[in-house]
C-alpha cells in the first residue's frame, strides 16, 4: 500500500483556495481537489489556523459579505475536520524546530511553523509565493526545506 503524500500548507494557498478572485486560485484550487479526494494530506499546525482565520474574516469583511467572523469560523472548522487534515500535537519538537527556522531565517513566525512541520513530516512546505523576506534566502531554504510554491505551477 503507498503512502499519501504529505504537504504543509500556508495561509496564503488556503485563501488563495478561497479566493475565487486569487492570482494562483486555480493552483489552489488543484491542490485542494487532491487533498479532497484523498490523494493528499495537509499537515495544519495551530499558527495557521488562527492566521488563516484572521485573514479569511478580513477578505469577507472586505467582499462585504455577511458576518464575515463567522464565515471565517466556518472555514477553519472546515479545514480542521477535513479527513485528510493532519494536526501535530503541540509538542517540544515543532517548538524547537520552529524557534530554530526562526532564529536562523528571520521568517515571519507562521512560515517558521510551516518550514518546521514539513522537516518533521518530510513532506512539502507550500506557499503561495516566496514571501518578501525569503526572496534573498530562497536557495538557502531550498537547501534545508522542501519548498514549493504556487507561482511556479502558473
Amino acid at each position: 500500500m503507498s503512502q499519501l503524500t504529505k504537504v504543509v500548507m500556508d495561509t496564503g494557498v488556503i485563501i488563495e483556495y478561497v479566493d475565487l478572485k486569487g492570482e494562483f486560485h486555480e493552483q489552489a484550487q488543484t491542490v485542494f481537489s487532491t487533498l479532497l479526494t484523498g490523494k493528499l494530506e495537509n499537515i495544519l499546525p495551530h499558527p495557521i489556523l488562527t492566521e488563516t482565520y484572521y485573514v479569511a474574516a478580513r477578505l469577507y469583511h472586505k467582499l462585504r459579505m455577511e458576518n464575515p467572523q463567522l464565515v471565517a469560523s466556518k472555514l477553519i472548522e472546515w479545514l480542521y475536520r477535513l479527513p485528510a487534515t493532519i494536526i501535530p500535537s503541540e509538542n517540544t519538537t515543532l517548538a524547537i524546530e520552529t524557534g530554530r527556522a526562526k532564529l536562523n531565517h528571520g521568517l515571519a513566525l507562521t512560515d517558521c511553523y510551516v518550514l518546521a512541520a514539513s522537516k518533521i513530516y518530510n513532506c512539502r512546505a507550500l506557499f503561495k509565493k516566496p514571501e518578501r523576506e525569503m526572496v534573498e534566502n530562497t536557495d538557502t531554504l531550498k537547501k534545508e526545506y522542501q519548498l514549493l510554491f504556487l507561482e511556479d505551477y502558473k
